[in-house]
């Protein structure tokens, strides 16, 4: 099997969670990382959009780029499901509650983008409005992380759904792992005890350590 390419930007926690399924499931691939917002970037190349993460597959396999993080993700899932682990659990039902926790957490990471670009604006123009409704979705992500982590404490479960890692915990560790890296809540792990364990045991796996956000350093201006 010939190596996937995974264009990526050092911090990007919506491609650390990419990164992390593809080598949990020993997909081999290579990571490419790029600026996305620089002039030299390759990424209108592949996606029109111009975000990443992006997905590229060998000349030689002749499919098309994937893009969005989310929807690298269950492209993993699927197409690689003969390559353990399931990271989803076969159950509709369960499943649509995975995904449903993968929204929540792209939401928030969302927020944050928004709530970062809004920083770099002169501050004459900025909208404490705009800021404001930024912080309540991030504050609300984790306060609802906490409250489904606490209640599956209380049922004796170690993940947020099944009873195995899914991309719902690997989005949440990549999410609440940003928030850490970026100190965007600095007393988080006083307030959210429960996270914290849960969080801190997720993270020391291999797979997440070795994929934890290192910052670029943004040399253009951004348009």
């Amino acid at each position: 099997m010939e190596p996937l390419t995974l264009i990526s930007a050092t911090p990007s926690p919506f491609a650390r969670m990419n990164r992390i399924a593809l080598a949990l499931k020993s997909i081999p691939f290579t990571l490419k990382n790029e600026i996305p917002w620089e002039s030299d970037t390759e990424t209108p190349k592949y996606n029109p959009l111009e975000k990443l993460p992006i997905l590229v597959f060998p000349d030689s396999d002749g499919r098309p780029p994937v893009y969005d993080s989310a929807h690298i993700q269950e492209y993993i899932v699927r197409k690689y499901d003969d390559k353990s682990p399931k990271l989803i659990t076969g159950d509709v039902d369960l499943d649509l509650s995975i995904r449903q926790i993968v929204v929540l957490s792209e939401g928030c990471l969302d927020a944050i983008v928004l709530l970062r670009w809004e920083g770099r604006r002169d501050s004459s123009k900025q909208s404490q409005l705009w800021l404001d409704r930024q912080n309540r979705k991030l504050d609300g992500a984790m306060r609802a992380f906490n409250d489904m982590v606490q209640e599956r404490k209380n049922d004796g479960k170690g993940y947020l759904v099944g009873e195995e890692l899914t991309i719902a915990d690997i989005a949440v560790v990549c999410t609440v792992g940003f928030i850490d890296f970026g100190e965007l809540r600095p007393q988080w792990k006083e307030k959210y005890s429960t996270l914290r364990e849960w969080f801190q045991r997720l993270d020391e796996r291999k797979e997440f350590a070795e994929t934890r956000p290192v910052m670029f350093d943004l040399k253009e201006t951004v348009v």
